[in-house]
């Protein structure tokens, strides 16, 4: 006799498992804990097996009998039910595996030893934020250009086109490696290549007319912020760092009272890739101090000189300043979105360069590799030039900052007025 709601709802608990049958096969396993288990008795290649079909009463009457004949047409085209069913687990497990997501934190584990801590944070960041809340959970191998499109699209829309332009490359990156570890066959992300559009570089901004120049002089000498921010404010455009070589300078890096006084910027604070910055066949970065520079810094020893860095941060003296303290005091004195810290940089490259200094000189000062092979065999620091650039530069600012005309000319520098 075939069951009903009202009979298995009714059916009181057994004093042992009890079978219920329905027909076909189907029967309800009946427990004295009151638990109820849906149960499938057929043969199968001359042998009596059984198939598991859920718990009553989230398994309901009706879903148990869509379930018995979904077996019965299985076994109708001699395949076994049973088997088909742990066949679709362990292809669902297989394809769990290589879900975008996990493929794609593999990759981000092999290619860790190669970046920086904060590089990592960028590439681990871009995936989680822009990538795995839409095609995370997904098999790798059922991701395409539908898929990929919107994700960019979204980053376009929103004005952040160089984010895009990184997306699609990283993205290509993992399906390449799911293609040398043999779980996709190809990268879709490269055909995207083309939709994009193109990148708009921005400069940092900067400054390059003198009497602006000295005027930017002016305004930071009337700081108001803290000491040691207002010392590194004052000394970003005499050395034209770049900015993390200033907020993580060490008082160990520098040599005062040397007959060259210098701050040797260490490999490790370097813009190197992480390689070179632990190889220890990288040079250091020289940076011949000024006069000016020497005395800004005899100033802050005072202050700063027992600990480990010379701008320590306002909340851990144990760690340096943060990476936007020179942009947010320049902000504070005016200059937002006029020059940032890097643009220190551009104007010192421009300026010098007019004066008609040595463009290599100038290059090392900078800490830039030359291009080509003349970067690879080209070793010459022009140290004795760049001790000259620095100071004249420094003398050049003054002038500028006095508000005199100043003409200077590889390091001659002469003041026509006030």
């Amino acid at each position: 006799m075939a069951l009903t709601d009202a009979g298995i709802r009714k059916a009181p608990a057994p004093d042992k498992p009890k079978k219920m049958a329905d027909g076909g096969g189907l029967y309800l396993l009946a427990h004295p804990n009151g638990s109820k288990w849906w149960r499938l008795k057929y043969r199968f290649g001359g042998k009596e097996k059984l198939l598991s079909l859920g718990t009553y009463p989230d398994t309901g009457l009706a879903d148990a009998r869509t379930k018995r004949e979904a077996a019965r047409k299985l076994l109708a085209q001699g395949v076994d039910p049973g088997a088909q069913r742990r066949a679709e687990k362990v292809a669902g497990a297989e394809r769990a595996a290589n879900s975008f997501e996990v493929i794609a934190r593999e990759w981000l584990e092999v290619k860790q030893p190669e970046w920086t801590p904060g590089q990592f944070g960028k590439e681990r960041d871009r995936l989680e934020n822009h990538a795995f809340p839409r095609i995370g959970a997904l098999p790798i191998t059922d991701i395409g250009v539908t898929e990929i499109r919107p994700l960019l699209m979204h980053l376009v829309k929103q004005g952040y086109i160089e984010q895009s332009h990184r997306l699609r490359h990283q993205l290509s990156r993992v399906f390449r490696f799911a293609v040398a570890t043999e779980r996709a066959s190809r990268d879709p992300a490269a055909d995207l290549r083309d939709t994009l559009p193109a990148r708009n570089p921005k400069n940092h901004p900067t400054i390059t007319d003198p009497a602006q120049v000295g005027e930017l002089m002016r305004a930071i000498d009337g700081f108001t912020g803290t000491f040691p921010v207002k010392c590194a404010l004052r000394l970003a455009p005499l050395w034209f760092c770049r900015p993390g070589e200033i907020r993580m300078a060490e008082w160990s890096h520098f040599d005062l009272d040397g007959e060259h006084p210098t701050y040797t910027v260490p490999p490790a604070n370097r813009k190197l890739k992480k390689a070179a910055k632990e190889s220890a066949q990288t040079p250091p970065h020289i940076v011949p101090l000024s006069n000016q520079a020497l005395e800004i810094l005899r100033e802050l020893y005072p202050l700063t000189g027992h600990g480990k860095y010379l701008f320590p941060g306002g909340r851990d003296p144990r760690r340096h300043m943060s990476d936007g303290a020179i942009n947010a005091a320049l902000a504070r004195i005016g200059y937002k979105g006029i020059i940032t810290g890097h643009g220190f940089r551009h104007m010192a490259r421009t300026l010098l360069g007019e004066m008609g200094w040595s463009a290599e000189a100038l290059e090392r000062q900078l800490s830039h590799k030359e291009p080509g092979v003349a970067g690879v065999y080209n070793k010459a620091q022009h140290l004795l030039e760049r001790r000259k650039i620095m100071q004249a530069w420094a003398n050049y600012l003054d002038g500028l900052r006095d508000g005199g005309d100043v003409i200077a000319i590889n390091g001659r520098i002469a003041s026509t007025g006030g």
